[in-house]
């Protein structure tokens, strides 16, 4: 039991995502021996399922476009809890990241002249997203991959990291076992880099693949590493709800963009009747500009289909409680409209949205080009993460990185679609290479900091399910999603917020608890198991930090504080692991924006 396999690296990626290859790349392209580990196989990766595309301001559509503007976008779309210096390095480094994409190898869309094509996504004031298709996210990692192979990274797959190792304050490697045959496994390093994505799987209806079951920020969070904004969940308004085949999958934001309309069981635009005041003067009032909008006209109004996730996902739910909502509970979207519009008209969905058309012809036997799809939201991101510093992606512990989803800053209360691959990139590099240095300059023998004691008592948690009779993992896993779900969803209440905090204080005791059988090779009642103590600790920091913001916010909303309050709550929630392992939180100032920043966000308003 206590045998365990050692590997030794100067910088350790936990996730090979687009944050996670992109971070070792760049840590392998400084000299630095690299040590990738991917809880699935390698190019199975979540980032794969990211349809739309790469927001950055190439200006290749509309020349209007630029950093300044891309910036004031993100923290508008934030609701201004951003780091805002985050949001100007994201701004500014997104093109050169694209550029540098399609030098590797990517094969972005065209305009007619030879350049990226980009595409109209909600909460951008013009069109910015580089897109292939509507399969972005698998060339990304086709690309990232391909290229991170041959820059000698190691890549150990279907692996899960349990613990982070520590040695005086500093992170010197993690503990973790092998899926497929139950080995245990010890990485040495220099620095860590956490890539593991984001939460989803704290749900029960999530876009998000299997691996989402909060890592990262569990690993982080019980590494003594300070999380924000955790109480910031995105529910994707489009998620399918029927058939029960395809049910919680994605609908991208593309369809949106290329002219796909919300409607509900009357027939009826229902957003053309809820634009908010600070989005009037760039949203179409009627149908026909923003028709034209979809197009390409430059005179055109955005439609309101393409407002902001929180404010989409929250009026789809209005359409729901007061009765007009289709039969299984969400509305319709309908991009087989547009073959009144457009010659060939099913030809043309079916070129811009080739895997929306596949996939949905596949595996439920709905045509979009005929018949409008049953969507609702669907938990997709969290906003919140591990606390970074801006330039370098280090957290408050030494030696500690943390790039992507499973980082907080950049987005603040709510992202704009497409932020996250270009999100993926920029931090992914700095990540990479700030590891990379600081691994260098804080070289220790290999032989300290391994606490045998420390390494047996993880090894004798991980296989204390196989000596228990008790809970199926599965049943916990269960009930724990269909908690978060009815209590700490879209709308928040106090009182079922602090019911779910009961609920998982009893879940966690049942975690302890839970049973499996047979041996270790390739068990996944075990890898539950193991999985139910990384996403109880998360829920567990959503829902404190949930009940801890009493107003309404980006993805956060109260109804019993159903307004913001910037007087307030112009602040961070921050979560950390006392001494004594109780859950603390606090608020935490915003950084000052400096004033040429502020007359960036006045002159764009």
């Amino acid at each position: 039991m206590l045998e365990y396999q050692m590997h030794e690296y100067d910088v350790l990626v936990i996730g090979a995502g687009g944050a996670g290859l992109r971070a070792a790349i760049e840590a392998s392209a400084r000299g630095a021996s690299v040590g990738v580990i991917t809880k699935s196989l390698l190019g199975k990766a979540h980032t794969v399922m990211a349809e739309g595309g790469i927001a950055a301001a190439l200006s290749n559509v509309d020349e209007r476009d630029n950093w300044k503007v891309h910036f004031a976008d993100t923290m508008r779309g934030g609701q201004y809890l951003n780091n805002w210096r985050m949001a100007e390095l994201h701004a500014k480094e997104a093109p050169d990241r694209v550029r540098e994409l399609e030098a590797w190898g990517a094969l972005f869309d065209r305009t007619k002249d030879g350049r990226i094509l980009q595409r109209n996504f909600g909460g951008h004031r013009y069109p910015r997203l580089a897109h292939v298709g509507d399969r972005t996210g698998l060339e990304m990692i086709r690309t990232l991959q391909d290229h991170g192979i041959h820059l000698g990274m190691e890549v150990h797959m279907e692996t899960t990291a349990l613990r982070l190792l520590k040695q005086d304050g500093v992170v010197i490697g993690a503990f973790g076992y092998d899926r497929e045959r139950g080995r245990f496994l010890l990485f040495r390093a220099g620095a860590v880099v956490l890539a593991t994505g984001g939460i989803g799987r704290a749900y029960k209806i999530t876009s998000n693949s299997w691996e989402y079951t909060g890592d990262g920020h569990s690993l982080a969070y019980h590494a003594g590493a300070s999380l924000i904004d955790m109480e910031f969940v995105q529910f994707h308004p489009t998620g399918m709800i029927w058939p029960p085949s395809v049910c919680g999958i994605l609908v991208t934001e593309g369809v949106r963009g290329e002219g796909g309309v919300l409607k509900n069981k009357e027939g009826v635009r229902f957003m053309f009747g809820d634009i908010p005041e600070n989005y009037r003067s760039q949203t179409a009032d009627n149908e026909e500009e923003g028709w034209r909008y979809t197009q390409g006209d430059r005179n055109a109004r955005r439609p309101p289909e393409l407002l902001t996730r929180d404010h989409v996902a929250r009026c789809i739910m209005r359409e729901v409680r007061e009765g007009r909502g289709s039969p299984h509970g969400g509305v319709y979207l309908d991009i087989a409209w547009i073959k009144s519009r457009i010659p060939k008209g099913a030809e043309h969905i079916k070129r811009k949205l080739p895997s929306m058309y596949h996939q949905f012809k596949q595996l439920a036997d709905i045509d979009i080009t005929e018949e409008p799809m049953e969507v609702g939201p669907t938990t997709h991101y969290v906003m919140g993460g591990v606390y970074v510093d801006a330039e370098t992606q280090m957290s408050d512990v030494p030696g500690l990185f943390a790039a992507g989803e499973c980082a907080a800053g950049l987005h603040g209360a709510n992202r704009l679609g497409g932020n996250s691959l270009s999100d993926l990139l920029v931090f992914g590099k700095r990540a990479g290479e700030h590891a990379a240095c600081f691994a260098k300059e804080n070289r220790t023998p290999a032989h300290h900091g391994l606490d045998s004691d420390q390494i047996k008592a993880m090894a004798e948690h991980a296989v204390a399910p196989f000596e228990r009779s008790g809970e199926n993992p599965y049943r916990v896993q269960a009930d724990l999603q269909e908690l978060m779900q009815r209590l700490v969803g879209i709308v928040r209440r106090q009182e079922e917020m602090q019911a779910a905090l009961e609920g998982i204080a009893e879940l966690k005791k049942r975690a302890n608890a839970v049973a499996v059988t047979g041996n270790r090779e390739y068990n996944t009642g075990w890898h539950t198991a193991l999985d139910l103590q990384q996403i109880l600790t998360v829920s567990e920091i959503i829902t404190r930090s949930a009940i801890a913001r009493k107003e309404s916010r980006g993805a956060h909303f109260r109804e019993d504080f159903p307004s913001k309050n910037d007087g307030e709550w112009s602040c961070n929630i921050a979560v950390r692991q006392s001494a004594s392992g109780e859950m603390t939180i606090e608020r935490r100032p915003l950084p000052e924006m400096p004033d040429e920043l502020k007359q960036v966000i006045e002159q764009m308003k």
